[in-house]
């Protein structure tokens, strides 16, 4: 690809410069560490690129090789196993030569790799086993190196100096790399052996064997990623740390509510959206919070742990509290114009790699984003009827007032009923809604919109964020609190039908300028506001229609910008591309105004494309092209995979298409009108419910509705079906 110049607007593009030779890196992540290897399970050797072992956006480990006599092992196979926490590959010996002749025909040794995060370190286990008939002496070589570049770095920035590569520290089976950042934070690599190579160098390990006929060697291999004012963690044995990651991993599976069909393709979707989940979900101090995605979001953003969030709300709770606690723990408190933050204001992203600390990028704690903090509210009253916490909701109240606040002040600056943003930071994001990108928002003619801008589905967000806490209000005996919020609601409303809906376009404007002019431009956005339920009745079937018309609807899904907009793009980031997020909450808007067919079909165009993707994984986005017969969905080049709120958009849209809903104080679950697609005959759903209220149900589809069977129940929870 050839090389351009980036515009300031453009500064967080993510950088595709060249076709890199490992399209589908193998990934792996734990906590604050995510490592991406190639199939061989090899890092970097064939061109640079975003493969590594990285930790707190930073890459502690850019180059890595497994060589048999100095050859590189031929590739057999390679898989995620143990629900994302292992990558297991298998590798032959090609034919070594020495002098011209075959000392050890190809296939004689088979090479098993094991990688496994956990703690921040990364273990391997390698098996070298002999199945030749004769003695075989090779040597086993493994060569590294770290770089200790900055995540944004690999995404194609530019820095003028980096910090000091300090000599390596060598022992008998233990290799150090360090590195003096420029936050004044000393950073290391530290490698260990086991067991102890015949030879150990600076970037090299070396182990000389010998082996018989049917024998078997075994290998292991540490790389911990360890920085100044951390404690240094105790490295553990490749077993241990084995053990002690699947007794993780099922403390957390054996809680969790379980799904399972009639349709084995089905269960495997759902189970990779579980297995990816998991996965991305780090455990805080303020409890699980889903990280955005790999590799270039893996960390804490408001908006992604809010919505994926909300996806996974009916089938676990305690993700929706963790982030909950955690972005009312990192709540701006002051008026910071570098970060965009303002009082009552909701995290954007927090980062802690050493262009974050030395501020060459505002991310360290950012606030350049006007949905979170109403999404915050979402959330809240969300959590409350799922679970009906009043001990957890109580204790955030004064964070979900000091976001009212913020809105009412700060978000709606100039007093006109519609949250809008503006950039404060020199350095921050232009466009501060979901579709993040410099070229999101803009006019029917393609012209730029001119900031503050009011998005259609922030004020949605708004509406809905205020009659949840109205409802919080009530329950908890504030009625005056209650009326106030429940009757700016209805007025933001009536506001916005009438300054947002285009009679011409059938459809709400995507935006308001600065000159509160309408950006009549048909947007995604405005499934958001069916979601929200801001959408009048008489509007919403209108939206319904075009959502799933051909401009919209691709085949796979509803595409961000209907075909034929000014800036109709399929192979964009936001002008035209598909996201499975955007479309289980189109999906859920579609529910809501009785269109659950439509939902349906959104659901079948999202498992569908599931089938043409690596793992069954659904990715952040792919391309907007409309659907041919014999191919699947095409891929975004740099799209994040997995991505979180990809990840539990399926649980979205299963919620939708049963019409799931709770009420956490009386400890009800009801589904209204429930419907089945027509690839899945049954559903059974396991450990539903609230925390000692739990139910097992089994769904049968039938041709115009839905069995619900209780197949049981604990004492207390009652299951409703509404027609």
């Amino acid at each position: 690809m050839a090389e351009r110049k980036i515009r300031v607007d453009d500064k967080w593009y993510v950088l595709a410069t060249f076709a890199k030779p490992e399209e589908h890196p193998q990934t792996i992540k734990s906590d604050h560490c995510f490592a991406m290897f190639d199939r061989t399970g090899d890092i970097s050797v064939l061109a640079p690129g975003q493969e590594g072992l990285y930790h707190e956006d930073t890459r502690y480990l850019a180059y890595q090789e497994l060589t048999i006599n100095g050859a590189r092992p031929l590739y057999l196979g390679s898989s995620i196993q143990e629900a994302n926490s292992l990558l297991a590959i298998d590798l032959m010996n090609p034919d070594l030569t020495e002098r011209g002749e075959v000392v050890l025909p190809k296939g004689e040794l088979h090479l098993f790799r094991a990688k496994l995060l956990w703690q921040g370190a990364c273990y391997e286990h390698l098996r070298v086993s002999h199945h030749g008939t004769r003695p075989a002496n090779v040597r086993i070589e493994l060569a590294f190196d770290a770089d200790f570049v900055d995540l944004f770095e690999v995404r194609g920035m530019e820095r003028q100096r980096r910090g000091e590569r300090l000599p390596p520290e060598v022992t008998a089976d233990c290799v150090t790399l360090p590195y003096h950042g420029l936050d004044a934070t000393h950073r290391r690599t530290r490698l260990r052996f086991d067991p102890p190579p015949q030879a150990l160098e600076p970037h090299r390990a070396r182990f000389d064997l010998q082996l018989k006929p049917g024998e078997e060697r075994h290998f292991y291999f540490t790389v911990a990623c360890e920085r100044e004012g951390e404690p240094v963690q105790p490295l553990a044995s490749y077993i241990d740390a084995f053990r002690a990651n699947n007794a993780a991993r099922r403390q957390v599976s054996e809680a969790a509510c379980h799904v399972r069909s009639s349709n084995p393709l089905v269960n495997l979707w759902l189970d990779r959206s579980v297995s990816d989940l998991a996965m991305l979900t780090t455990q805080l101090k303020s409890g699980p919070y889903p990280f955005a995605g790999v590799p270039w979001y893996s960390t804490t953003f408001g908006r992604d742990g809010i919505l994926t969030a909300l996806e996974y709300l009916w089938l676990d709770p305690s993700m929706a509290r963790g982030v909950l606690e955690f972005l009312a723990v990192t709540q701006a408190t002051g008026i910071d114009r570098e970060r965009d933050a303002e009082p009552g204001k909701i995290l954007h992203e927090a980062r802690s790699s050493e262009m974050a600390r030395t501020r060459e990028i505002p991310f360290g704690q950012y606030y350049g984003t006007v949905d979170a903090t109403p999404l915050f509210l979402v959330l809240a009253g969300a959590y409350w009827r799922r679970t009906g916490d009043r001990a957890t909701v109580q204790r955030l109240w004064p964070n979900l007032m000091a976001a009212v606040r913020w809105i009412d002040q700060y978000g709606d600056a100039d007093g006109d009923s519609f949250v809008e943003y503006a950039r404060k930071s020199a350095d921050g994001l232009t466009q501060q809604g979901w579709k993040d990108s410099h070229d999101s928002v803009f006019h029917r003619d393609g012209r730029m919109a001119d900031a503050p801008i009011a998005l259609c589905e922030v004020q949605g967000y708004v509406y809905q964020g205020k009659l949840a806490l109205s409802e919080m209000a009530e329950a908890f005996g504030d009625t005056v609190l209650a009326q106030r919020l429940a009757q700016e609601a209805q007025n933001l409303a009536v506001r916005f039908q009438s300054a947002f809906w285009s009679e011409e376009r059938g459809s709400y404007a995507l935006a308001l300028d600065g000159d509160k002019r309408r950006c009549e431009v048909l947007a995604s956005n405005v499934g958001h506001c069916l979601w929200s339920g801001i959408a009048a009745p008489e509007h919403a079937q209108r939206i319904a229609d075009g959502l799933l018309g051909p401009a919209f609807f691709s085949g796979w899904g509803v595409r961000t910008i209907a075909e034929g907009e000014a800036r109709y793009n399929p192979m964009s980031y936001h002008n035209g591309s598909i996201w499975p997020h955007d479309n289980a909450i189109a999906a859920m808007g579609l529910a809501r105004y009785g269109r659950t067919e439509d939902a349906m079909k959104l659901m079948a165009a999202m498992f569908e494309s599931s089938l043409h993707f690596d793992l069954h994984r659904l990715p952040e986005l792919f391309c907007g092209f409309p659907r041919r017969q014999d191919a699947g969905p095409t891929l975004y080049p740099v799209a994040c995979s997995p991505q979180a709120w990809a990840a539990a958009a399926p649980f979205a849209v299963i919620q939708a298409c049963l019409g799931l809903e709770f009420d956490g104080e009386t400890k009800s679950v009801s589904l209204r009108t429930p419907r089945l697609p027509p690839f899945i005959d049954w559903l059974r759903i396991e450990r539903l419910g609230m925390p000692g209220a739990f139910c097992d149900l089994m769904l049968t589809r039938h041709e115009r509705s839905v069995g619900v069977e209780v197949l049981k129940k604990d004492p207390g929870v009652s299951v409703k079906v509404v027609a």
